[in-house]
Parts: structure tokens; C-alpha cells; sequence
């Protein structure tokens, strides 16, 4: 009897080698899965991932000039210059709500299939082509020079803003605007969503609201 259990012990412990070997190989499996896995993921992605959750306070726009101070140096790409150089050239004489109004349009535009999928795509859509343009400092002939820093400043935060998430609820799903000074034809066809500083806000027929917006 007791040679019997002394025999099972020990044959228990001459396996806990084997098992400690079994978890080590799945343990390394598991990591390099991991590692696999971080190397193919979208960089952004990445980025969200590690950003703390007070830097998303730009989500929030309080729409006064307090709040866009408060912000850090706007900086981005390719389709957050054209973002910020359209905001500065159509809006940057607007108050800060009117600012973000004219950047709903934009991004409004760039989720409806109406339009180019991309923001850079729908500012620059029609340009080149006689009474094609959709932003009209993109074919009056003049270069596009920034030359008020502080306005480049204030519309970039915005723009940024914009792109990172900020919610769209001042023109109601708005795709069209129109300064007061003049009265478009296609505005009889189109639903006035707000009025805004110098503009007035439109949404398409049949347009539908996101509800992440």
C-alpha cells in the first residue's frame, strides 16, 4: 500500500516538469499572437488606444472663444489642411459656432453618397470647371495665401476638432449653405435647417440624419 502511493506521488511530480513545459509553449504561442496581431494593426487604432480619456475633451465644443483656447496647436494632414484652409477662406469671419457649422456641411457631405467620400474630394469638388465649384475661393482666380495667423489658428483647432469626433448638431444634417447677401435658386428645393452668422443652412431631400452625429 504504501509502495503504491509513493509510486503515484512520484509519478506526479516527474509530470509537473512536462506541464510547466506545455503552459511556458503556450504562454510564448499567446505573445507571439500578441505581437503578430500589434504589428498589422492601423496606426490610429494604436494611437486611440493609449491616448488618456481627458484628451477627447475636443468631442465637446463649448462653441466659445474660451474653450478654443484652451486647445492645443492644431496640426494634421492632408485632409485636415483642406479642412482648415476651406473653414478660413468661407468662415473665418464667422463666430466659433459658425465655424463649426460650415465644418458640418463638409463632413456632411463627405459621409452622404451624394458627394466625395473624402473632405478634400468635396471642397475641391468642381474646381477647374466654369460654375462647377462648390467653394467658390477655389475658382475666383486668386492664390489661397493665409496671411491671418491667429484666424489660421482658430479654424485649424476647429477643423481638428471636427475630424477627431466632435458632434454635428448645430445644421441638422445640412449638405448646402448660402451667405444672406444672396438667394441661390436651388434653396427653394432644399429644407432650411438653421440660420447661422452670415448663413443659412440647408439639408437635401431625402437626406437622413446619422444618429452618431
Amino acid at each position: 500500500m504504501f509502495r503504491a502511493t509513493a509510486i503515484a506521488i512520484a509519478a506526479c511530480f516527474a509530470a509537473l516538469p512536462v506541464r510547466a513545459d506545455i503552459q511556458h509553449d503556450s504562454i510564448r504561442h499567446l505573445v507571439k499572437l500578441e505581437q503578430s496581431a500589434l504589428r498589422s494593426a492601423n496606426t490610429s487604432h494604436l494611437r486611440s488606444m493609449i491616448t488618456p480619456v481627458s484628451a477627447g475633451n475636443a468631442k465637446v465644443p463649448h462653441y466659445d472663444r474660451a474653450w478654443l483656447a484652451a486647445q492645443p496647436k492644431a496640426t494634421g494632414g492632408a485632409q485636415f489642411q483642406c479642412l482648415a484652409e476651406a473653414l478660413y477662406f468661407e468662415a473665418r469671419g464667422e463666430s466659433l459656432q459658425g465655424q463649426f457649422a460650415v465644418a458640418e456641411v463638409i463632413m456632411n457631405r463627405v459621409d452622404s453618397p451624394r458627394f466625395p467620400g473624402s473632405i478634400c474630394g468635396v471642397v475641391n469638388q468642381g474646381t477647374g470647371r466654369l460654375h462647377a465649384c462648390q467653394f467658390s475661393y477655389t475658382c475666383d482666380g486668386r492664390p489661397e495665401h493665409v496671411s491671418e495667423k491667429a484666424a489660421w489658428d482658430r479654424v485649424a483647432k476647429v477643423a481638428k476638432a471636427v475630424i477627431s469626433g466632435a458632434p454635428r448638431a448645430l445644421t441638422q444634417g445640412a449638405t448646402y449653405y448660402h451667405t444672406r447677401a444672396v438667394r441661390p435658386s436651388w434653396a427653394r428645393k432644399f429644407t432650411k435647417t438653421a440660420t447661422i452668422g452670415a448663413h443659412y443652412f440647408y439639408r437635401g431631400a431625402n437626406y437622413r440624419i446619422s444618429t452618431s452625429n
